[in-house]
């Protein structure tokens, strides 16, 4: 039986987007994500609407004119190549966008408007969280620290090959004030040969994602993740992220929710938590961090 909570890639293409997650996919609510590969002179449009967004570049370079200014995103080679500058986008406000590359463009549904705000790609801060085989790399685009949005929280997250990420296995899908939040989250991959082992072109580059039941609700995904995929997360417990050995994984995550508080709490998984016990122990992987300079492959 098909897998309402995980979409390969090209199945939700739509108007013109290889990616769009809205409200139209049945108990979708909070979040969504359009993803859409620009050709030089295209323009992607963005009309009004009671929701807030968030401009991420995948790779390649944009211009957007949004309520009477211009931006210009310099994005980055690809998403493997450390964070990238980005623009938000307050409710309530249309937008055009052209360039040429691939682009990213998270919201969430909200009222509250919020002025635009461009946050260049070295005001982004960079973490290298876990160690050992649990290191990744995260760059906390849109996250309640660094930007002042009503509902929105977008991140990313870099495996390298052989690693662990969204481990211990956590969910956020109950509001208990101080300890966990109430969120759905959208995971969008792609992946890539791992630097300096001479893939080639035709490489088939992939990882794992899992999901498991909570209280909220039944989910059960065990799936191999690959560029264009996106695995939904409306309830239940979500990770590992696995990086196959050979091969870099890439998710951009999009999370919001009903709650009274725009934050990201979480509660692991009672039977890998003792995980993060172990992590003071190792080192952090040398590999980490992936930067515009470390970016050939």
């Amino acid at each position: 039986m098909p897998n309402a909570w995980f979409r390969p890639r090209g199945t939700l293409a739509r108007d013109g987007c290889a990616v769009v997650v809205d409200d139209a996919i049945d108990g979708w609510t909070h979040t969504g994500l359009r993803v859409a590969d620009v050709a030089a002179g295209a323009a992607v449009d963005l009309p009004a609407g009671d929701v807030e967004r968030l401009v991420v570049p995948l790779a390649g370079s944009f211009d957007i004119d949004h309520d009477g200014a211009a931006t210009s995103l310099a994005g980055r080679a690809n998403v493997f190549a450390g964070p990238t500058d980005v623009l938000f986008l307050g409710a309530g406000t249309a937008a055009t966008l052209r360039g040429s590359g691939r682009v990213a463009i998270a919201q969430a549904r909200t009222t509250q408007a919020r002025p635009a705000v461009h946050l260049g790609a070295g005001d982004i801060p960079v973490e290298i969280r876990g160690t050992g085989r649990d290191t990744r790399q995260v760059h906390d685009l849109g996250t309640p620290d660094v930007l002042d949005a009503a509902a929105l929280i977008v991140c990313e997250v870099i495996t390298p090959g052989g690693n662990w990420s969204s481990h211990p296995a956590h969910k956020h899908d109950e509001y208990v004030p101080g300890h966990e939040s109430q969120l759905e989250e959208i995971y969008y991959f792609e992946a890539a040969p791992a630097r300096d082992l001479g893939a080639p072109a035709d490489a088939d580059a992939f990882g794992m994602f899992v999901t498991s039941s909570s209280p909220a609700g039944e989910i059960d995904t065990h799936a191999t993740v690959r560029t264009g995929d996106v695995a939904l997360v409306p309830y239940g417990y979500h990770g590992p992220a696995t990086a196959a050995p050979e091969y870099d994984l890439y998710y951009l995550n999009v999370m919001a929710g009903p709650g009274p508080e725009r934050v990201w709490l979480i509660s692991d998984d009672p039977g890998q938590a003792w995980v993060r016990d172990t992590w003071p122990g190792q080192e952090a992987d040398p590999r980490l961090p992936f930067t515009a300079e470390r970016a050939d492959r």
